[in-house]
């Protein structure tokens, strides 16, 4: 089932879309709570074997706060529950009442090994105040040691944004119901590890398309195509990468690195003639040739690839500038540009889009490539990520793969969340392994869309594995190529109800909350 990624408004019209398509809101809400009890009780089991703490504000999100607490102590958990006030909403009152019946009501005092967090829910905006912040603050000082599962989002945190104005929970682990917030991937930290659960918002869901997906492995198996039995280096494809400037060779050795571990059958490493020695020293399996100097020579060198990758280490450059231009003027299939391909065009988007043409094609900046190429700065190209990809795609006709946390994939009419990788990845190089593995994709696919999407989770899930119970500090590129054919053999299980996908912590899980 496809996971929406929503804003705080938009998660609240789908619950409403829901309950106008027959749902009861209680139902949603106990199916909500009852995913959260579960999660408690397959992942902190020993810690809930010591107590249960719940901390409940007044709305809803405080209704699946104490219903989640009447559930663990049915399941035979001490359970005690720190309300900041009375239930405000009708379904959050029943579950309040029916609670108090075999929970205890009161202060925790800090000896329980589960937190439960359900003050604030995805509607609240500004610093937590008044009872609210009092409790967060208790709750920060009492239970340093326990394990804290946030409701829905961690409160404090935006929904949408994942901003904290004020005083906030940091979580082990947050549920969410039926979509997922964009506040809580915009704020990992916070967040911990992610579960999605399944509340019974899928018809909606699905059938509101305008609104992004997350990428997952389900996706990705279906847009590889298989190495078939009788496949050979041509079948494979052929991949020219163009870049390497002068003292910058490593960068297209990564790119070729990245494509060579995704399955490419063929790549040509096109650099600077100081490089050439270099790259053919660095990655024997490449071939390499010096760059073009006239359309002839850039003529025959695209008439030997599939695909183009222009950019890693090109450098900026008068003469790579004209490269780029002499490469799109001759070679008319699929491209992916990065890096200092999209720094040439800085303030010039008309011109990138013109050389493009329409064409099948991928660009892969970070939120400083962004706004250099689109315009305005790159804070603001960060926080507006979401709707600012789709808008560059279309004004260039392409797709844009805008790097970050999370990373978005747009083109005029679809967008992708990718919210796989960890902080590994934030180190000189990730990104020409990135565009080595889009590439490749997309020189066997020739879907740019998919194939970024793709590329960019399995980016991503390779450093996951090279950091799997290791964390990151001290994870190499080096780590994550060696992680990529682990990635491909796409063996991560269908998730099992009532999750609908799960998220990894980008980092290692918090011991002072």
């Amino acid at each position: 089932m496809t996971v929406r990624v929503v804003t705080a408004a938009e998660a609240a019209e789908l619950e409403q879309r829901a309950i106008a398509d027959g749902a009861l809101s209680r139902e949603l809400m106990r199916a909500a709570a009852a995913a959260t009890a579960q999660s408690v009780l397959q992942r902190f089991a020993p810690e809930a074997a010591r107590g249960v703490a719940i901390y409940a504000g007044v709305g809803n999100n405080g209704g699946d706060a104490w219903r989640v607490g009447a559930l663990l102590a049915r399941s035979g958990l001490p359970v005690r529950v720190h309300s900041t006030g009375a239930a405000q909403t009708a379904d959050a009152q029943v579950e309040q009442r029916e609670a108090l019946a075999v929970v205890e009501s009161g202060e925790p005092d800090g000896s329980e090994g589960v937190v439960i967090d359900g003050l604030l829910g995805t509607g609240a905006t500004g610093a937590p105040r008044d009872a609210v912040e009092t409790a967060i603050r208790l709750l920060q000082e009492r239970h340093r040691t326990a394990r804290v599962v946030a409701v829905d989002v961690p409160s404090g945190v935006n929904a949408t944004t994942g901003e904290c104005a004020g005083v906030h929970v940091r979580a082990h682990l947050t549920v969410t119901y039926g979509s997922l917030k964009r506040g809580v991937l915009r704020n990992r930290a916070a967040a911990g590890a992610i579960l999605v659960a399944d509340i019974g918002l899928g018809r909606v869901a699905a059938a509101w398309s305008e609104l992004p997906s997350l990428v997952d492995a389900e996706f990705v198996r279906r847009a590889v195509p298989p190495i078939l039995a009788d496949a050979h280096k041509g079948t494979r494809r052929r991949l020219l990468v163009v870049g390497g400037a002068a003292g910058m060779a490593g960068a297209p050795i990564l790119a070729a690195r990245g494509a060579m571990r995704s399955g490419i059958g063929m790549v040509k490493l096109c650099v600077a003639p100081q490089s050439l020695v270099a790259v053919q020293g660095g990655e024997p399996a490449a071939m390499a040739a010096p760059w073009p100097t006239d359309d002839a020579e850039a003529a025959a060198l695209g008439a030997w690839a599939h695909a183009l990758l222009i950019g890693p280490g090109l450098g900026r450059s008068d003469e790579a500038a004209a490269l780029i231009a002499r490469m799109l003027g001759v070679f008319a299939g699929p491209v992916v540009l990065d890096a200092d391909a999209l720094n040439a065009f800085e303030g010039r988007r008309e011109q990138l889009a013109a050389l493009l043409n329409g064409r099948t094609a991928v660009i892969t900046p970070h939120a400083v490539e962004f706004a250099r190429l689109i315009g305005g700065d790159a804070a603001s190209a960060d926080e507006e990520r979401f709707d600012a990809a789709q808008q560059a795609a279309r004004d260039l006709r392409c797709t844009v793969l805008l790097k970050g946390v999370p990373t978005v994939i747009a083109n005029a009419t679809e967008r992708w969340v990718s919210a796989a990788g960890t902080p590994a990845l934030a180190t000189a190089g990730s990104g020409d392994v990135l565009g080595g593995i889009v590439a490749t994709l997309l020189a066997q696919t020739g879907e740019d869309l998919a194939s970024a999407a793709a590329g960019a989770w399995a980016h991503g899930r390779a450093a996951e594995i090279a950091g799997a119970g290791r964390g990151v500090r001290g994870v190499t590129l080096d780590d994550v190529l060696r992680a990529l054919p682990t990635v491909w053999q796409l063996s991560d299980a269908p998730r099992s109800p009532p999750w609908l996908a799960e998220l990894a912590p980008v980092a290692e899980l918090p011991t002072v909350v």
